[in-house]
């Protein structure tokens, strides 16, 4: 344990931005202190850079936290949420003191981790490692869009810069690696990264596990790279500065720091990061600081006094944004209209006629329906965006008829991710977070598993991205078990919050992009690889059952005879097909049969109970469920009296019908399971 002598730390801060420092450190300690849980030790030792990004550096507007134009910023170590809460608190933000005082309790507006849309001010939600780091990729990225789309000369609407601040366990995830690489490759020098290293983690030294040199690795990612005394204020300044003149590399500033710093017994030790200092020790960095006894959540009226200008500053860039936009509106008004619909998402009133139509006569996988309607729409609606990990012919996201989105040309709709299935995720929903764009990003259903926390997180956020999950079932064929998703669909609707369609053919992938960009929330479609056929909509309701999650697309085939008892038959995706044919066997046979396509189990259980009811009567129990995936969590609709046909085990290297056939994927096979529920 290494304690600096505090005076030699302070050489380079003048007395008013060090007494607003050391009040930030200690109200982060009486947060977590008073919590009786938390993390002290970030808050302490990354409170110089914080507090000089928020007050001499950053553009934002306590008054104002939704200004289009703020620069954002990204606290990615994100247990460090109490250093978070002392900058919003102290600058203006809409947040009291009270609300410090009940950090981490039941209500209050100061959870353990930011959370987005809960705290004013804090831009997204982080916590998992290299998240947050990641979300400021697609941040940065929607900047220079939006940029490229809105601005002209002398006319710089969209201009604004996206602040980091991550730590030692951000940089050993791997995410931040992928979102790293894609960012120095698209050379987004409005991203500016401080880097906490203060070299501990709750295990004790990063010397146990981590000891590459990040310099050297960020600089072959492309990055302009500074190492820095995160101590000095000063330095904090310059360089900071200095990376905002570097415009073709994003910017990665090394801060060497002291965890816990100012505790005479816990700075520079693992004992700092996730626990109370406890109350003796709290008292000693509280003398060391020159505070008074006992001023816990204490705050010098000359501090308050002091960072009064953030927010006299913050007003003043914001109304001299104003006028630029009133004057660019006149000019411009083509162009503004454009910005108020990539700021509502909104889509045009005769949007819909862009739709393609689509041929009853025809087969069609519904990966290349949906790549139908992504022709149709990108490039029409300003805010759709997207692309895909390495597999857009394969996933139907190749958007060859307009631009991709490069370092010369920003303006592109087309995003080419790499095979970087994790940073994707979290890219896109800090593409989402810009509230200008509706992202979207491409793979396989099986590689769903690598995008689960970003998935988490844009539920948790509520933002409008959208994932799109194609090649979903053993019909994959020759691919194997490897590439055959089996447990995905059940991971992916267990996740609150996320809306889950999987469509049965080109008519319900129409339908489930139309529910995508308008619920304004986090959406998965889910496509075949195979081709199916086409539903006729003079025959089938499915433009008004698939946004209800789940209808009745067939009624009862016969009238029951022989003393034959109704069957219902519930399927979702390809699998619906199947549950049509053996509904035409069984009529013949006089069994009666009800086909209820269930698109979304989600938007289904959304639904007033009378609807559900009228769907699957409480009466008839006896059903068959028909999914080529896990049964996990289909019990319920299948009941006590029902079956459900799905798969329990991984699948098999072969051609797609032929697994589908040997996995019991027939007409026959479930004509037969009806007949067996008589």
């Amino acid at each position: 344990m290494t304690t600096i002598p505090v005076k030699e730390q302070f050489m380079h801060t003048d007395p008013i931005d060090q007494l607003a420092i050391d009040t930030i450190r200690l109200l982060a300690v009486d947060m977590v202190e008073k919590a009786q849980s938390g993390h002290p030790g970030m808050p302490m030792g990354a409170a110089p850079m914080a507090y000089v990004l928020w007050t001499k550096i950053m553009k934002h507007n306590p008054d104002n936290p939704e200004w289009i134009n703020r620069d954002r910023f990204v606290l990615s170590a994100g247990h460090g949420s109490a250093l978070l809460y002392t900058l919003l608190h102290l600058t203006g933000y809409d947040l009291s003191m009270d609300d410090l005082m009940q950090f981490r309790q039941w209500g209050s507006k100061t959870p353990g981790h930011p959370e987005y849309g809960h705290t004013p001010g804090v831009e997204t939600t982080t916590g998992p490692l290299g998240q947050g780091l990641s979300n400021a990729v697609g941040m940065a990225i929607a900047e220079r869009y939006c940029a490229e789309r809105l601005n002209r000369p002398g006319m710089e609407l969209i201009d604004y810069n996206t602040y980091v601040i991550c730590g030692d366990g951000d940089l050993m995830e791997g995410i931040t690696s992928e979102a790293a690489s894609i960012a120095g490759h698209l050379k987004l020098g409005k991203l500016i990264c401080l880097y906490d290293h203060n070299r501990i983690s709750i295990e004790g030294s990063t010397d146990l596990a981590f000891t590459e040199s990040v310099y050297q690795r960020f600089e072959a990612y492309g990055w302009h790279v500074e190492n820095i005394d995160g101590n000095d204020t000063k330095a904090v300044e310059n360089a900071t500065k200095s990376a905002q003149k570097v415009s073709e590399k994003p910017s990665l500033i090394i801060a060497s720091t002291n965890i816990g710093f100012g505790s005479p017994n816990k700075q520079d030790s693992a004992a700092s990061h996730g626990a109370p200092l406890g109350a003796e020790e709290a008292t000693m960095v509280r003398e060391k600081f020159g505070f008074p006894e006992g001023s816990s959540f204490h705050v010098p009226e000359s501090v308050t006094a002091h960072l009064s200008n953030v927010r006299e500053k913050g007003n003043a860039s914001e109304t001299s944004w104003n006028k630029l936009n009133s004057v660019y509106r006149e000019k411009y008004p083509d162009l503004a209209a454009d910005m108020d619909r990539m700021l509502r998402n909104k889509l045009p009133e005769d949007w819909e006629q862009l739709l393609p139509e689509f041929n009853p006569e025809e087969k069609l996988a519904t990966r290349k329906a949906s790549s139908k309607v992504l022709h149709a729409v990108v490039g029409k609606l300003p805010f759709l965006v997207g692309g895909s990990a390495d597999l857009a012919p394969s996933t139907g996201t190749e958007m060859k008829h307009v631009t991709d989105f490069t370092s010369e040309n920003y303006g592109g709709a087309n995003f080419r991710f790499g095979v970087r299935e994790h940073a994707m995720g979290a890219i896109i929903n800090g593409m989402a977070l810009s509230r200008m764009l509706i992202p979207y990003g491409a793979t396989f259903l099986v590689f769903a598993d690598y995008m689960k926390p970003a998935l988490r997180l844009a539920a948790l956020m509520q933002v409008p991205s959208i994932f799109i999950f194609t090649h979903d079932s053993i019909a994959v064929g020759e691919d194997g078990p490897t590439h055959q998703p089996i447990e995905q669909l059940v991971m992916l609707r267990s996740i609150p919050g996320l809306t889950v369609i999987r469509p049965a053919d080109a008519q319900e992938t129409k339908a489930a992009w139309r529910i995508a960009l308008t619920h304004n929330k986090p959406t998965v479609l889910v496509f075949s690889r195979q081709t199916l056929p086409v539903l006729d909509p003079e025959s089938y309701p499915v433009a008004e059952g698939t946004p209800k999650g789940g209808y009745v697309l067939s009624e009862w085939s016969a009238p029951s005879t022989d003393g034959n008892r109704p069957v219902i038959l519930i399927a979702t995706g390809s699998e619906v097909h199947l549950a049509l044919e053996a509904q035409t066997a069984l009529g013949k046979e006089g069994v009666p049969t009800r086909v209820v396509s269930m698109p979304s189990r989600d938007l289904f259980e959304q639904q007033p109970e009378s609807y559900r009811n009228e769907v699957l009567p409480p009466s008839i129990r006896r059903r068959i469920v028909i999914e080529a995936a896990s049964p996990f969590g289909w019990d319920k609709y299948a009941t006590d009296e029902g079956t459900i046909l799905g798969i329990d085990r991984f699948g098999a290297s072969a051609p797609g019908g032929t697994v589908m056939k040997e996995f019991g994927f027939t007409s026959a096979h479930v004509a037969e399971a009806a007949k067996k529920l008589q």
